[in-house]
């Protein structure tokens, strides 16, 4: 019996061997499925959306845009405020010239005469009585107003110290908002060539630029039904758009870059439709509405930046997309002609400028044949 219990750890050790090493090829199994999880979600990491990585730096360049533009503002502000300081110095600097040079006179004739000099002339020649006590009297004024005077000068003097003080002072803040600028255009700068380093890839990839198609079709058809949503629940009416067609306003100063409709694009030959017009501007030009109507949307917006949507009754809405600025909020009624908001720069066309749209019923219709005719 003794015999038999050390062969029945020897029968035992294979099964206990064999079952240590399928948990450790278990666990080497897991290790490697986590690990290929891993990689697998990198890879999707970076095959996530292309208008999601543009709108990421648009979002960037717009909060540094915003920053620089008030950082500017500062400087200006500061740059105005030393001009006023110089000019104030240069002022008292020239009040306090005068100012002693009189007390310069006036202490050469006290030398001159004697402390006292000037008022014993003045009292031998004076003649009787009355025209002593005049004498006097124009004493008195002359001593107050050299006494006014010296006060005068002194908080000249004190005014000068602290204007120089203050000077001193908005030139080191001058320095710092300079820091500021420079420091923000830098990052400005990089993150415009992250942006160009993404759109080379969108031109030159035909697989990219395929995939940014489809995203903004997508981002289309969603601004369809925000469109839609809003018909069924937004009680506000009015008439009077469809009768404008070629007497619109233009929302922008400028001209169309990219027209409405479908074209061909020259480098992969693939067709491609655009619901709205692109209008090239000036940087941060003036956004405004073609036409009264109340807002229904305005916010970021996936491929089109910061977006406002106007209903404007009957069916017609109005849209204009890469806004920097927006000025109205979702519920707000607004006149024909009022400043919405301000152009940034385009997602995909990485320029200044205004996309818009004109939508009947969520159809889009093209622009340029509601907009005036510009004259030449």
């Amino acid at each position: 019996m003794v015999a038999a219990v050390p062969l029945l750890l020897l029968l035992l050790l294979p099964s206990f061997a064999y079952s240590t090493s399928s948990e450790d090829e278990y666990r080497k199994l897991q290790e490697k499925m986590q690990e290929q999880k891993k990689k697998l979600s990198e890879v999707q990491e970076r095959e996530h959306s292309i208008l999601g990585e543009i709108d990421d730096v648009n979002l960037r360049l717009g909060k540094i845009e915003t920053t620089l533009s008030k950082f500017k503002k500062n400087l200006g502000r500061t740059e105005s405020e030393i001009a006023a300081v110089n000019a104030g110095i240069e002022k008292t600097k020239a009040t306090l010239e005068r100012q002693k040079s009189w007390l310069k006179r006036k202490l050469r004739t006290i030398h001159r005469f004697g402390y006292s000099g000037d008022t014993v002339v003045l009292f031998m020649s004076a003649t009787d009585m009355s025209e002593t006590m005049r004498t006097l009297k124009y004493l008195e004024h002359i001593a107050q107003y050299e006494h006014t005077l010296v006060g005068n000068y002194r908080e000249n003097l004190n005014s000068l110290k602290a204007k120089y003080n203050r000077l001193q002072s908005l030139k080191t803040e001058l320095k710092v908002q300079t820091d500021q600028v420079k420091t923000k255009e830098d990052e400005l700068a990089r993150q415009r060539r992250s942006k160009e380093d993404i759109l080379n890839t969108v031109r030159h990839e035909k697989a990219s630029h395929q995939k940014v198609l489809a995203e903004l079709r997508e981002a289309s058809k969603r601004m369809l039904d925000i469109i839609r949503e809003s018909s069924k629940t937004d009680t506000y009416t009015a008439t009077g758009f469809g009768r404008l067609k070629g007497k619109l306003h233009w929302p922008a100063e400028g001209r169309i870059a990219i027209p409405y409709g479908t074209h061909r694009d020259p480098q992969f030959d693939t067709p491609v439709f655009r619901n709205g017009i692109h209008i090239q501007t000036s940087s941060s030009a003036e956004v405004r509405a073609a036409y009264g109507g109340k807002i229904i949307f305005a916010e970021w917006f996936k491929g089109f930046g910061q977006l406002i949507i106007v209903n404007h009754g009957s069916g017609y809405h109005t849209l204009y997309g890469n806004l920097s600025e927006i000025f109205s909020k979702v519920g707000d009624i607004i006149k024909e002609n009022q400043v919405l908001g301000k152009v940034g720069t385009s997602g995909i066309l990485n320029a200044s400028g205004l996309y818009f749209e004109i939508r009947y019923k969520g159809k889009p219709l093209d622009p340029s044949q509601w907009l005036k005719v510009k004259r030449k």
